[in-house]
């Protein structure tokens, strides 16, 4: 748990309740890309996806913050203290990240596991090097700089099954890193090993794991990025009916391999951006593409008459030459931005700014 035990506790349970009291069988449909600029700036993208409002914020987590990991049997786990400085998004008050990047400039998200996720064996007397499943993104972000060194330590930590109290499961996770130069890896817990990925494509989704993804890739080598030519069938020509023939066919549903098939798609294909700040922009305009309608993913009706359906809460992207993170909210498709460089970041607290507030309608009329 955090330094604040109790108050943490609490928090746990209600991110439980928000994630997956409305129905377990929620599609969490999370998607993440990544671009890197001729520049060689690297840009983390991704949307968050759940079926109500987490009630996200933005957090700067300084150096030299006391952490202590969470255990499936309430003793103190890992304890350490921030190396580095980090800032992005949480959820339903948590002082911990969801989605970031740190000073030195990698990133890292969680993004949801569901039927896929089995994390590692657990006794008492590996509480001293135990985090939950739910610290992992900020533990890599407060204490590494580059992905080789997530590589090289991941396996000192173990990661079970952590169980909120009152609901008796433990959210699955996932997990993507990627640093300034450009390297990226995905960490999963299947079958009770740890799994680490390389990720050439820099792209992740949720279920099934990483390798199916890679592998269910090569269904699809017939698209191309470029118009299909016609087709001559004797005296009959066939033609394109328009641009984007090269992709014709490619899987729309907002099921994760779907998903996972179009952010490859979409951010190989779009011409390099020159500039870290363009392929920020860019990086909206793919995930544009994976921006789902309230109502458009949705479960049956529960016995209370509610209709769970997942929606895009919030869209964000991490410039890790700049140290900045942009993000668009549900309620606000306005970009804004953080500067982890021009804050405290030998601060003595946690800093929390707030992303609620509604759309901005400018009006043009002479």
């Amino acid at each position: 748990m955090f330094r604040h035990r109790a108050t943490s506790k609490i928090a746990a349970v209600a991110i439980v309740t928000i994630l997956l009291g409305a129905s377990a069988q929620a599609v969490q449909a999370c998607t993440g890309i990544r671009l890197i600029a001729e520049d060689g700036t690297v840009v983390h993208a991704r949307t968050l996806e759940f079926a109500t409002d987490i009630h996200s914020e933005l957090i700067m987590v300084p150096r030299g913050y006391a952490r202590i990991g969470t255990t499936p049997d309430g003793k103190e786990g890992l304890k350490w203290t921030t190396k580095y400085a980090s800032v992005g998004m949480n959820g339903v008050g948590l002082p911990i990240l969801f989605d970031g990047l740190n000073e030195k400039g990698l990133a890292a998200g969680m993004f949801y596991f569901p039927t896929s996720a089995g994390y590692m064996p657990y006794t008492s007397g590996d509480a001293g090097k135990t985090i939950a499943q739910w610290e992992v993104a900020s533990w890599i972000l407060e204490n590494f700089a580059t992905v080789e060194e997530v590589k090289a330590n991941i396996a000192s930590v173990v990661v079970p099954a952590v169980v909120f109290a009152g609901w008796g499961f433990a959210p699955e996770a996932h997990y993507i890193v990627h640093d300034a130069a450009g390297k990226s890896i995905v960490i999963e817990y299947v079958g009770g090993k740890l799994n680490v990925y390389d990720n050439p494509l820099g792209v992740i989704t949720n279920s099934p794991a990483f390798d199916w993804h890679m592998t269910n890739l090569r269904n699809f080598v017939n698209y191309s990025m470029t118009n299909a030519p016609p087709v001559h069938l004797g005296a009959l020509t066939l033609l394109p009916t328009g641009q984007g023939s090269g992709m014709a066919g490619l899987p729309g549903d907002f099921t994760p391999p779907s998903r996972f098939v179009r952010a490859v798609a979409f951010s190989q294909s779009v011409f390099p951006s020159k500039t870290g700040r363009a392929a920020i922009l860019q990086a909206f305009h793919i995930l544009n593409q994976f921006d789902i309608p309230k109502g458009a993913a949705r479960e049956q009706k529960d016995e209370h008459g509610n209709i769970p359906a997942d929606y895009t809460l919030w869209t964000s992207a991490s410039d890790l030459k700049t140290k900045q993170y942009f993000f668009r909210t549900h309620e606000n498709s306005q970009i804004r931005m953080v500067d982890l460089m021009k804050m405290d970041i030998d601060g003595k607290g946690i800093v929390k700014i707030s992303i609620s507030g509604d759309e901005v309608i400018k009006s043009l009329t002479p």
